[in-house]
């Protein structure tokens, strides 16, 4: 049987290559773990709509997770689920904010009902979510920029995402070495270089040049 933490490495990897590299850059093992069970519940929630054709059966679905949250932030995750079990410990050793977590899946269920994205639910609050597991509390404001950059390439507002790249950058420059790995992936906005060492040269720019 193949270990839970694996399981979660190689979903994250499959999903969302950026940010799976980005999380290579995270020298505690540990700490890259905890990050990579965030990603894998974000991954989770984005492919319920590609699971399911009506929107009524992907909310049930989203709803499934938002119960699941009570579980997540009590310490009682759904035994035998391990992207809720990885995400109970990291959530109970961190002291993480549930609100997020919340806000994004509601977020999800919006879309789902052709509501347009929601930038901060999105994208915003797990990129703040990341840089707390990596570096402690006390940063979430120095990544609202930097999240959105990420959200508006995303959705296809490449021109806004240029546009608001600096006061970005400005704003990170306030982070501890430790937090860039959860905010390099925005560095990756409009680069169209498919190769993982490519990819990852990039984010390791980021790293000391800010996004």
């Amino acid at each position: 049987m193949a270990d839970p933490a694996e399981q979660l490495d190689a979903q994250v990897r499959a999903a969302d290559l950026d940010r799976w590299l980005s999380s290579r850059l995270v020298s505690d093992g540990r700490a890259r773990a905890d990050l990579i069970a965030l990603y894998a519940f974000e991954a989770e929630l984005l492919a319920i709509p590609t699971r399911v054709t009506q929107p009524l059966l992907a909310e049930m679905r989203y709803t499934w997770w938002a119960e699941q949250m009570d579980g997540v932030f009590t310490g009682v995750p759904r035994k035998g689920h391990p992207v809720l079990e990885a995400l109970t410990d990291m959530a109970t050793r961190h002291g993480l904010d549930r609100a997020p977590f919340d806000a994004l899946i509601e977020a999800h269920i919006g879309r789902v009902h052709g509501e347009p994205h929601d930038l901060d639910a999105f994208y915003v609050g797990p990129m703040q979510t990341a840089v707390h597991v990596l570096a402690g509390p006390g940063h979430a404001s120095a990544v609202v920029d930097a999240g959105r950059v990420w959200g508006l390439s995303q959705t296809g507002r490449a021109d806004e995402a240029r546009a608001l790249r600096p006061a970005a950058n400005r704003a990170l420059k306030s982070l501890p070495p430790a937090a860039f790995p959860g905010v390099a992936h925005a560095a990756l906005v409009g680069q169209d270089t498919p190769e993982p060492l490519k990819r990852l040269r990039l984010i390791w720019a980021a790293l000391r040049g800010r996004i």
